[in-house]
């Protein structure tokens, strides 16, 4: 059996000439191993066919037309783009989530209408996490609400939920409801209606659907699509499935006797096994890959712990380059190390590449005001900002707060956006030959802030996806998302546009910012990280 997985290079970051992803990818085949590492690039191919054939080796890649990918700006053009779309389904209608809000019945019923107005042909599959799902039970909640669809569409709906083995026997009888998540989830994102699919680290809920700003990136592609929905298939497959019953919770869930893998809570070693087999395929580049033959690449990457990782060196390879500048951003400010290095050398010389990294405020922390232990995450979140900010002296990076109002007070937003936009160092000879002949040098510079009305529209490349970028995301959580790298002037306005959207509301801060007494972390904060820690969770 093939496991995939990351391991740790303990050299230092090295100068571009020289450089190797300090994380490679290895494959294990019985007693025979491999490693994958990124080969030295001819330095006569423009710095953008160097990243796509770095990225070729890496992940499986689908060519599209730029014109094929929309993006959209807020939670109420999310939410009403996907009840547009579910109201025009014709054959299927998959969504992956976290959860949906146990109260969304407008959602449900358009989804309802759609099954009524479409017959027998239109199938609705929808996957949520089983800890995050069933939280509130036996009082209303996500799985109740499903419940009542496959009730009355038992033909036609399936509801999955998806069980981290990470979290089995007195670990899982012990730890709050409230705070299991720190122990793994299904995070995948992924909102799927016929051709086309949404990507997206956005919920289904009503936060997420008014003042919870995230990141929607629409690909009307049946090719992204179908492979999406494979993903959403595989998971499914492995997975508990949603029964309605007569009972105060309204629902049971179910081990199906044809699923691929055993059930997670009593064999969680041979789950994990089974379902690194079943999902390993999809993360499989091609074995000969031809050029790109269209301006834009969609290169799906998958987490899937502890055997599958491709979006982590994934993330290594758009910033081991030569680049003018990047955006990093994470709702949850908690970078796993390897992101933080990467960040840090981006920013580092001989490189030294602007950086700029957004995050949320306390005021935007989806978790401000919250009673019990999560209510100390915004001052956690806080205090690891101020970690690397101290890691960063020196380095040509800064970190912004986004705050739109008070959580909890009258158009008070959260922020919940995550992704990456890098701007390329351009090969100007290389880039004015394959790509746009009737530009000129000044035209083709890629300076993200520039204000040159003649440089290049904007980064050409972007990650989008569910991961939070954290040592829990890539430790515990089910993860997908893609990377899109585009040569098409058109796509890089429109990725410049949402990065300088999403700094609207932000605000510079520095390290003397997070040392007041009302910012630094307490002992209460300080013990509740080791505590989580220790019990085997992550942030």
């Amino acid at each position: 059996m093939l496991v995939r997985r990351i391991r740790a290079n303990p050299r230092p970051w090295l100068p571009s000439s020289t450089r190797r992803l300090p994380w490679q990818l290895r494959l294990r085949a019985h007693s025979t191993t491999s490693t994958l590492d990124f080969p030295q690039t001819s330095t006569h191919a423009s710095p953008l066919a160097a990243l796509t054939s770095d990225l070729d080796r890496l992940a499986p890649r689908i060519d599209i037309n730029a014109d094929q990918i929309e993006i959209l700006d807020g939670p109420t053009e999310f939410y009403e783009r996907l009840r547009s779309k579910i109201r025009r389904a014709r054959r299927r209608i998959y969504l992956s989530t976290l959860y949906i809000g146990k109260t969304e019945n407008e959602l449900i019923s358009t989804i309802r209408d759609a099954l009524l107005q479409q017959g027998s042909e239109l199938k609705v599959s929808i996957l949520t996490d089983a800890l995050r799902g069933t939280r509130e039970a036996p009082n209303p909640s996500c799985a109740s609400l499903l419940a009542s669809l496959v009730e009355e569409f038992p033909d036609r709906v399936e509801v999955r939920m998806y069980h981290t083995p990470n979290l089995t026997g007195l670990r899982k009888a012990l730890i709050p409801k409230r705070i299991n998540e720190g122990w793994g989830l299904q995070h995948i994102k992924l909102y799927g209606i016929d051709d086309e699919v949404i990507l997206s680290g956005a919920n289904l809920s009503n936060d997420y659907f008014t003042n919870r700003q995230d990141r929607y990136h629409v690909f009307s592609s049946k090719r992204v699509a179908d492979y999406f929905a494979r993903i959403h298939d595989a998971v499914c497959s492995i997975s508990f499935l949603l029964r309605p019953r007569g009972t105060p919770s309204k629902f049971t869930l179910e081990w199906p006797t044809s699923s691929p893998a055993p059930n997670p809570l009593e064999a969680p070693k041979g789950y994990i096994e089974a379902a690194t087999s079943l999902l390993l395929p999809f993360v499989k580049p091609a074995s000969s890959q031809s050029p790109p033959t269209t301006s834009t690449s969609v290169y799906p990457v998958i987490c899937h712990p502890p055997t599958i990782n491709t979006e982590l060196p994934a993330f290594t390879a758009l910033l081991a380059r030569h680049i003018k500048s990047y955006i990093f951003t994470a709702g949850y400010f908690n970078p796993h190390p390897v992101i933080t290095s990467s960040l840090l050398a981006a920013s580092s010389l001989p490189i030294s590449a602007p950086g700029s990294i957004l995050t949320a405020s306390p005021y935007a922390n989806g978790f401000f005001g919250s009673k019990g232990i999560s209510g100390l995450l915004p001052a956690a979140y806080t205090h690891l900002s101020l970690r690397f900010l101290q890691a960063a002296r020196g380095k040509n990076i800064q970190l912004r707060e986004w705050q739109r109002g008070i959580v909890g007070q009258q158009n008070g937003w959260t922020y919940h956006a995550k992704g990456l936009w890098v701007t390329l160092q351009v090969d100007l000879q290389q880039e004015t030959s394959s790509s746009t002949p009737n530009k000129t040098s000044s035209e083709l510079s890629t300076n993200f802030e520039s204000k040159d009305p003649s440089a290049p529209a904007g980064p050409s490349v972007t990650l989008i996806g569910s991961s939070n970028y954290t040592t829990r995301s890539y430790g515990l959580d089910l993860e997908v998302g893609a990377i899109v790298v585009t040569k098409d002037e058109g796509l890089m306005r429109k990725l410049k546009r949402e990065g300088e959207l999403l700094m609207t509301h932000t605000n510079l801060v520095k390290e003397e910012d997070l040392e007041t007494k009302e910012r630094k972390a307490g002992w209460k904060v300080r013990v509740a990280m080791w505590l989580v820690k220790v019990l085997g969770g992550a942030l």
